[in-house]
């Protein structure tokens, strides 16, 4: 018999092993699929000096290491494959991989990650973590007092660019258009012209970065007179956007016009039991911490979506008789009083009905599914099929009356 796994998890970056962490703890038999190693670009990342609770300036690749192994240690599977195809619709989703396996689980998490757009130049994918940065928020600090290059577009370009100045010493805008000219909001350029900390390079772009173990210049051309300088700097920061890995989810998963997943904030996408965590998905912030707490999320959706599947195959789908599916809560007191008066009632009917009660605090999904839109309500199901709903006027002789009806 083919395995079947509680939790799929595509990714093995931050927000993914985060997943899985949550997940496995949970009692979920939860697979993480990796085409890398584990850690994403925090793996990548020379320090990390953010993360709440973590040694100032661990390395990125210990800390994901770490991870890792507090996911296994929970019975987590990690393994390196890269997914080729998913089916995402119905009860089981299927996965296939490029080495020919195929993996079936009821639920998925996508944490597939972003990457930034780069100059493409020689030096920069060499120097990445080591004085190339893509993230002002995550690497700024690392700078404290020192001269740093800015190269990109837009209002990124400038603001990041703002930001850094409260940092180092002096922070140089590469700039590709002509004095005066900026890609971004007047507001942004308005300040940035005001900041003694900035300078500019107009009409220039990067076209190399340079240094021994560490960034120590960049040659940077003019792009009017062609001619090369070479600058020295501590640091390249470049600002042109990220590219989610979400190519393969075309018409898989609800994508904004970016190709972000877009998610709920429980981390669901438009696929009911597939979920979304980190730099892929459509959000304000992405950190190490974000992407973590995404995964938290996402995981512990994943489960309670189970739960409630199972619940609802057991005591609805597999019932013969009417089904009173009572929604409540403990924070409306006329709950209690209903579902007392439903015991009572149903307990008098001809025909005999099946009353399950439950939170729709905890059930948010069946509740939203079913149309439920107040509480308490009652929602009547025959054979797993919805035929009535009771809700308002829920007095001994009202629900006599109704159940009355709707058992014939």
């Amino acid at each position: 018999m083919e395995q079947v796994y509680d939790l799929l998890i595509i990714g093995a970056g931050p927000a993914g092993l985060a997943a899985a962490i949550y997940g496995a703890r949970g009692k979920l038999k939860t697979m993480v699929l990796e085409r890398d190693f584990p850690g994403g670009q925090a793996a990548k990342t020379n320090e990390i000096a953010n993360y709440p609770g973590a040694p100032i300036d661990i390395n990125g690749a210990r800390m994901m290491e770490d991870w890792a192994l507090h996911a296994k240690a929970f019975g987590a599977e990690i393994r390196k494959d890269d997914v080729l195809d998913l089916q995402l619709e119905g009860k089981i989703k299927s996965v296939t991989t490029k080495k020919g396996r195929a993996y079936l689980a009821k639920t998925v998490i996508l944490a597939l990650g972003a990457e930034p757009n780069t100059l493409n130049v020689p030096g920069e994918r060499e120097f990445k973590g080591k004085g190339v940065s893509y993230c002002a928020t995550c690497d700024a600090a690392f700078f404290q007092d020192k001269e740093v290059l800015v190269a990109g577009s837009g209002d990124a370009l400038i603001e990041e660019g703002i930001f850094l100045t409260k940092f180092a010493r002096q922070v140089t805008i590469v700039v590709l258009h002509d004095e005066g000219v900026l890609d971004c909001n007047r507001l942004s350029a308005e300040k940035a012209f005001a900041n003694d900390k900035i300078a500019w390079l107009w009409n220039s772009r990067i076209e190399e970065i340079k240094g021994e173990g560490t960034v120590e210049a960049a040659l940077v051309r003019n792009l009017k007179s062609g001619g090369i300088n070479e600058v020295q700097t501590d640091g390249v920061f470049v600002f042109i956007g990220t590219r989610p890995q979400t190519a393969f989810l075309q018409d898989k998963v609800r994508l904004n016009n970016k190709g972000y997943i877009i998610t709920d904030e429980e981390m669901e996408t438009s696929v009911e039991g597939v979920y979304a965590a980190g730099d892929a998905r459509e959000k304000y912030l992405r950190q190490i911490i974000t992407a973590a707490s995404d995964g938290a999320i996402a995981a512990t959706a994943a489960g309670r979506y189970l739960a409630e599947e199972e619940i609802f195959q057991k005591q609805v789908m597999e019932a013969r008789e009417l089904v009173l599916l009572a929604f409540w809560s403990p924070q409306v007191e006329k709950s209690y009083e209903v579902v007392g008066a439903l015991e009572k009632a149903a307990g008098l009917l001809a025909k005999p009905v099946k009353l399950v009660a439950m939170d729709a605090l905890r059930n948010k999904r069946l509740a939203r599914i079913l149309g439920v839109n107040e509480l308490p309500e009652v929602v009547l199901l025959r054979n797993g099929e919805k035929v009535g709903k009771v809700s308002g006027d829920f007095t001994q002789e009202a629900l006599d009356r109704s159940l009355e009806q709707l058992s014939d």
